[in-house]
């Protein structure tokens, strides 16, 4: 096979999925008769990656395979095309998303334990909705609840090929936009203490009561923000 039209192929397959493609994925788009080897596809990749070094456009590596993208430092250029306003999260969804990729497998009672307030259900559905997080078993605890991890969708979306690349816990503690403490308690299920008057004790200057912060960018929502720490990808589904 012409290694041109092995490229040109591979190319258009990237630009046409509108999803990450997996080097196995890649050799299924051509004939049996004339299927690439997978180190052939990996160094048409690796071609490419260089040849979009000084453009607009990059090739990235995710959990899922490959795909090619905006270059990060020109999606806020780009997203003028788009009349639609951009998905932005709540401070107290990325915190919780946060708590369960560093700290998974974990419950919803260590996640109020840190966070020191109540886990808005919707927030968590909102999480299971775009796919981010997943159940994966039970702690063997009276009641047995769940235990969250995140999925491979959730490396996609934040351009992670593996959780090794997630920014150091040091590194967030550093970030003015996320102050979440993300180590946990020395006891599991430790909540804040009520005061005298019954109500929630004020810690770091926040209320200790329900998670009232919305979700999806409502209007009520207070500031707003993207995924501190991590890089959002260049385009959307």
């Amino acid at each position: 096979m012409q290694e041109r039209y092995l490229r040109n192929v591979i190319e258009a397959a990237l630009l046409a999925a509108g999803r990450p493609l997996s080097v196995a994925e890649l050799i299924e788009i051509f004939d049996a008769r004339e299927q690439p080897a997978a180190d052939e596809v990996r160094a048409v990749l690796e071609a490419l990656e260089s040849d979009y070094a000084d453009r607009g456009i990059e090739l990235r590596e995710v959990a899922s395979g490959f795909r090619i993208q905006i270059r990060h430092t020109l999606t806020d250029a780009v997203s003028r095309l788009w009349q639609e306003r951009p998905q932005r999260y709540s401070r107290a969804l990325l915190e919780t998303l946060a708590l369960i990729a560093y700290r998974q497998p974990i419950t919803r009672a260590e996640i109020e334990a840190v966070r020191g307030v109540t886990v808005n259900p919707n927030i968590v559905r909102t999480l299971f909705e775009r796919n981010w997080i997943r159940v994966v078993g039970h702690r063997e605890v009276p009641g047995h609840p769940e235990l969250l991890g995140t999925t491979r969708e959730f490396l996609d979306y934040f351009n992670l090929k593996s959780l090794d690349e997630l920014p150091s816990l040091a590194e967030l503690r550093d970030m003015d936009n996320l102050g979440v403490q993300l180590e946990l308690p020395g006891e599991v299920g430790e909540v804040p203490t009520e005061d005298a008057a019954g109500d929630p004790a004020d810690e770091g200057g926040g209320s200790a009561g329900a998670d009232d912060d919305m979700v999806e960018g409502e209007q009520s929502a207070p500031e707003e923000t993207h995924a501190p720490g991590m890089v959002a990808r260049g385009v959307e589904d």
